[in-house]
């Protein structure tokens, strides 16, 4: 198994030299930390990553969780991650201070979140789900709540959970049937339902698990006004720990990400589940979006992660496995050649590359425009949200998506090989298929995308993400090596910018329907132009590192990014002209066909 899973020299070039990471250290809230605390946070992550999660990747994947009992048992690194993750402040990191955080920047918590996830996705989601749960109670809870949960949870001890699917209403949240019924105690709501799909939902790993969970009062109306609850698998009672009749159904067996249990969950079967109100009632789902909208981008990011490891592990191959010559020789007696030196495997090792680089950095701008609206305040801190709001479909569904291929492209690398368990491509491969239905299919993230994040404030978010493209087209028209892809990036930006005026009026012309149906194609587009973007603000750096002449293995880094800035603006760009095509046509086809033609 390949040693490498991340490139620790890219993740300071993007953390560094094209984000300028430090600069955030001018607001109060990041005062306290420095050039030197980051690359510390980073180290510690990659030792952790390397010596305690990476090890076990394959041995968790072999012997995924078991149901016994009524109980589920997880592999035992799971516990010693949760405590090292909780003693050393991972699940707390951009929190504030006196609430036991250490006001982390989100680029840098991140970055670290990425290794985890390169070292080990399954092991990788257990502590981050639990600080997105905390950050809920945290934005919306009541001091009791908090006082209650949020410190165990900290402190690894006590897992976190969101708690939304259920098995009628999947994605539909508005079809949920679980209900809260107030009691005469009054702080406190009986809970009755059955939840599906829920990550971590119970596991010997931690001593009890805080399900962040979506319900209607008894007796609303139908619709999405549900209310946002705390429902412990075990509560407090008269200073006691005893059950809160959470019984788990059974787990799901899964095609990948097996380290982590995926389970079913009944709740009220003895009429004596407790949920304790999250804020108001009636606002549950608004809630519920702040942890929906983090844990998309983690997912993105767990995909791009996952993309990393397997494009490591290809590079390693295609540079010690030899086979055939190249075209030129005629000679068999010569012998053979690495495959790294055959073109169409440097096709692919670039694509890997295009993909997962321009992935994050995408992610790592979500993560920027994040730590800027909690330092900022006004307009700048509007700003920051609107483009944090608007890119993060994008930044939730390009990694997922195209981290399918990429990871593909490195099981193709190894041949035979790649596809049988002694080589780790093809647990990435299933590891890497959650990840576009994960927190909202790629077709929701299209919708939300068109049907709403373009439109909102009327079009100021689209307008102001224009803006910053427009910017860095700029900066790179004054760079002689970049100006061509300047022109090309702003020709891409030209023709989203006329197919979103397209599909808006037809939403006017031809209704909602037809306006949608291809919203996932105008995801892509949209995905392949923002990518783009981040490889000329990379391709800036990039250049500006080169006139400085570095030698060596600086060189050969900087080289490598500018082979790989090309490689996207020439292989992948280019897709945007089929989708332009395809998102101009108004002909309504898939709204039209109808089921009786699906023959049999």
């Amino acid at each position: 198994m390949a040693e490498k899973f991340v490139s620790q020299r890219n993740l300071k070039f993007l953390l560094y030299e094209v984000f300028d990471t430090p600069a955030l250290t001018q607001y109060p809230y990041y005062a306290d930390h420095s050039r030197e605390s980051f690359d510390m946070a980073l180290e510690t992550a990659m030792k952790i990553g390397k010596t305690l999660m990476k090890p076990k990747l394959s041995e968790m994947d072999k012997n995924p969780p078991e149901f016994v009992n009524g109980r589920v048992k997880v592999h035992p690194l799971v516990r010693t991650l949760m405590k090292e993750c909780g003693e050393g402040g991972w699940i707390a990191a951009p929190f504030p201070f006196d609430l036991g955080g250490q006001q982390l920047p989100l680029m840098i918590s991140g970055v670290c979140r990425f290794i985890f996830s390169a070292a080990n996705y399954s092991a990788s989601v257990y502590p981050f789900l639990t600080t997105g749960a905390a950050h809920l109670i945290l934005a919306f809870g009541s001091k009791e709540a908090i006082e209650t949960y949020v410190q165990r949870m900290f402190s690894g001890e006590w897992q976190g959970t969101m708690a939304l699917t259920e098995p009628q209403a999947g994605s539909s949240l508005a079809d949920l049937t679980t209900t809260a019924e107030p009691t005469d105690q009054g702080y406190y709501y009986n809970i009755r339902g059955q939840k599906i799909f829920i990550s971590a939902g119970d596991h010997d790993g931690v001593d009890n698990v805080i399900h962040l969970m979506l319900a209607r009062i008894k007796g609303a109306p139908a619709g999405v006004k549900g209310i946002s609850l705390v429902v412990p698998k075990n509560r407090i009672e008269s200073g006691k720990i005893v059950p809160n009749d959470v019984n788990t159904a059974g787990i799901y067996h899964k095609l990948g990400y097996r380290g982590a249990p995926i389970t079913q969950l009944s709740m009220g079967e003895n009429n004596d589940c407790r949920g304790y109100l999250v804020g108001e009632p009636h606002r549950g789902l608004i809630y519920m979006l702040q942890m929906m909208n983090e844990a998309r981008i983690d997912v993105g990011l767990g995909a791009a992660a996952i993309a990393s490891a397997a494009y490591y592990a290809s590079l390693e191959y295609a540079r010690e496995r030899p086979q055939g010559r190249r075209l030129t020789s005629k000679d068999p007696t010569q012998p053979q050649i690495p495959i790294v030196q055959h073109a169409d495997i440097r096709r692919m090792l670039l694509f890997q590359r295009a993909v997962i680089e321009g992935s994050l950095a995408l992610i790592l701008q979500c993560a920027w425009y994040a730590d800027l609206s909690r330092a900022l305040s006004g307009e700048e801190k509007e700003k920051n949200e609107l483009l944090l709001d608007l890119l993060t479909p994008v930044a939730k569904s390009y990694p997922s998506e195209m981290g399918i291929p990429s990871t593909s492209a490195g099981l193709q690398i190894l041949g035979g090989y790649g596809y049988c368990d002694e080589f780790p491509l093809e647990q990435y491969y299933r590891d890497a298929r959650i990840h576009p239905i994960h927190e909202g299919t790629t077709g929701i993230q299209g919708i939300t995308l068109l049907g709403r994040n373009v439109t909102m404030k009327n079009g100021q978010a689209f307008k102001l993400f224009h803006a910053e493209v427009q910017a860095a087209i700029k900066k790179a028209e004054e760079v002689p090596e970049l100006k061509p892809y300047a022109q090309e990036l702003q020709e891409a930006l030209e023709k989203l910018t006329k197919v979103t005026l397209h599909l808006t009026g037809m939403a006017k012309s031809k209704g909602p329907e037809v306006f949608l149906a291809d919203s996932t194609l105008y995801l892509e587009f949209f995905g392949i132009v923002s990518v783009a973007w981040q490889w000329l603000l990379q391709a800036l750096s990039i250049q500006q590192a080169l006139s400085r002449n570095p030698s060596g293995a600086e060189a050969d880094f900087y080289q490598g990014k500018f082979y790989t800035f090309r490689y996207f603006f020439r292989y992948e760009l280019p897709k945007i002209e089929g989708l332009a095509k395809r998102l101009r046509d108004a002909d309504g086809l898939t709204v039209e066909m109808k089921d009786s033609f699906f023959a049999d």
